[in-house]
């Protein structure tokens, strides 16, 4: 038995759907690229309205749905409350896992749309790549696809397609705000 209380195995809950869910903790991989994009929104958002949420912050938008997202960013104020994040957030963030995917892909993209998140990330670390929804029409569309490409697929293209291939992609809510992919995977093995 460990005795040592600063060490728990904690297992969350998600609510989806009605069901709860428990989440696992998280690989590393998924956990630096977390704390990466957290980072960067911590930075830029510094001394400004919105505000940056880590891992571990619930957001409760329906009765049958609260989540817990990888990451999110909220600028109404009124929506914090001690126990998380009470509306739709701004942006939120699901670093794909493979017992989660399929609901980060459907019933939790379909919730952020209908509750009105106005944008929305799906990062596979295994692709090294994010997936950028933007609210649109009352849905959440995919905007574009950023992924780092393998050196094997660098080597077979072009200069012109090398050039064209995008690094970096800005965040629909703050037009001043360049995510380098890089950034975003630099510590991913």
């Amino acid at each position: 038995m460990n005795t040592n209380l600063a060490y728990q195995d904690e297992w969350r809950e998600e609510l989806i759907n009605g069901e709860a869910v428990a989440m696992s903790p998280a690989a590393s991989n998924h956990n630096r690229i977390a704390g990466d994009i957290y980072g960067i929104f911590w930075s830029y958002l510094k001394g400004k309205k919105c505000e940056p949420f880590g891992d571990g912050e619930a957001v409760f938008l329906t009765k049958k749905d609260h989540f817990i997202p990888d990451f999110m960013v909220v600028c109404d104020p009124d929506k914090v409350k001690d126990d998380g994040v009470h509306g739709a957030p701004d942006l939120v963030v699901e670093v794909l896992s493979p017992g989660t995917a399929k609901n980060d892909r459907g019933h939790k993209r379909d919730v952020y749309a209908q509750c009105g998140v106005r944008e929305y990330w799906i990062v596979s670390p295994g692709d090294k790549s994010v997936e950028q929804y933007v609210q649109k029409d009352g849905g959440l569309v995919l905007q574009e696809v950023y992924s780092i490409r393998p050196a094997f697929m660098l080597d077979r293209m072009s200069e012109k397609e090398r050039a064209a291939a995008a690094t970096e992609f800005q965040c629909s809510l703050f037009g001043d705000l360049t995510i380098r992919l890089d950034d975003i995977f630099k510590r991913v093995k």
